[in-house]
């Protein structure tokens, strides 16, 4: 109960921050909002108005929404959406992405100050940190020992007793020297502690085919907490890399679906975002920070799908009228949007078999 709870915190968080970003941008450019809603009809009770805005509290919580003044083209006077410049109304429609790329920030900035796993140059920065396998060359010395991603390196030994300090350019420098000579490497599995024995070799790194190496590209990992400030540097690259990983995942799953083969085993839903949440908060708050971010980016993505209903498909519709001059026939919208409903109840549906088909294998 208490991670359903959690999930629910998590999503309610992030569409409200979405819809902060819509609400935002329409005061900026002066679009009335009729309502500001917490949770999804019916209503509960109402907060107050202020500032010509109705704020609410309803029953579903879910999320949240933005109703703004003309936002389905009823009216163009001003004030209303629709009687906004195009620019305006496709700002105020990227606002919600832009606020959850900032929620996704923040909170991975919110992660790294609490500790999760992260990686680092050099073993001076934290004594403590530990080296992890993140590359395995195929066919490598390394990948015949049964060495794996993941697997951390806890020692590198010579048959001189000499032992590799283990960061990963003094690895890099230890094996180089000692071409075709034996090294015991002991590396850790989970519980299990194993030790192979490994002999550099030439042409196993295809660009550095004159340097003896074992096939190994290695990181140094630490979870210790860093300063907010320092977080928030970081955290600046880690949403990059979020969102670049999003959009190959998504990219994937169009061209698969477009050649016929769509794969939606690895989506996760509603359902299987419960699991997830439950294990991430086994591992602290970090972790829970870290995949709330995760989510956020997600959203963010998810919303600029060129599909009616998301913000997406409203910015086609937008970019449409502004190349005819003239808004799209109603109908059209009308039909357009019922598709969009329908694909993604499709979606949503196949995604929940999908999470209890996992959470009950």
């Amino acid at each position: 109960m208490t991670t359903v709870l959690l999930v629910l915190g998590i999503l309610v968080f992030l569409i409200v921050a979405h819809e902060l970003g819509h609400f935002f941008a329409a005061k900026l450019f002066k679009v009335k909002v009729d309502e500001f809603g917490i949770g999804y009809p019916p209503r509960a009770f109402t907060l107050g108005t202020w500032g010509g805005t109705e704020y609410t509290l309803n029953w579903l919580p879910f999320g949240g929404f933005v109703r703004l003044f003309g936002e389905h083209g009823e009216t163009h006077v001003k004030g209303s959406f629709a009687g906004a410049p195009k620019y305006a109304q496709a700002i105020i429609l990227l606002a919600g992405v832009t606020m959850n790329a900032f929620a996704a920030w923040f909170l991975f900035a919110g992660a790294l100050t609490a500790g999760i796993p992260r990686v680092i140059t050099e073993r001076g920065q934290i004594a403590e940190a530990q080296l992890f396998v993140n590359t395995v060359v195929p066919g490598s010395p390394a990948d015949a020992a049964g060495i794996r991603l993941g697997d951390e390196i806890t020692r590198i030994e010579d048959t001189k007793g000499e032992v590799a300090e283990l960061t990963p350019m003094q690895v890099v420098s230890y094996i180089s020297d000692r071409g075709g000579k034996q090294l015991d490497v002991t590396y850790r599995r989970e519980a299990a502690v194993t030790t192979v024995t490994l002999i550099p070799a030439h042409a196993v790194v295809a660009q550095s085919a004159d340097r003896p190496a074992v096939g190994l590209g290695l990181v140094l990992v630490t979870d210790d907490s860093i300063s907010f400030w320092q977080a928030l540097k970081e955290s600046g690259p880690r949403t990059i890399a979020a969102f670049k990983e999003t959009v190959q995942g998504l990219w994937t799953l169009i061209r698969d679906a477009a050649a016929g083969e769509p794969n939606l085993q690895n989506i996760v839903g509603p359902v299987g975002l419960v699991d997830y949440v439950g294990n991430a908060s086994r591992h602290g708050i970090g972790q829970v920070l870290a995949l709330a971010a995760f989510i956020s980016v997600n959203l963010a993505v998810i919303n600029l799908i060129p599909i009616p209903a998301l913000d997406g498909g409203r910015l086609f519709l937008l970019g449409i009228e502004a190349i005819i001059r003239r808004p799209p026939y109603k109908l059209v919208v009308q039909s357009l949007n019922f598709l969009g409903v329908l694909i993604i109840i499709f979606l949503m549906v196949t995604v929940t078999y999908n999470d209890i088909a996992r959470l009950l294998a």
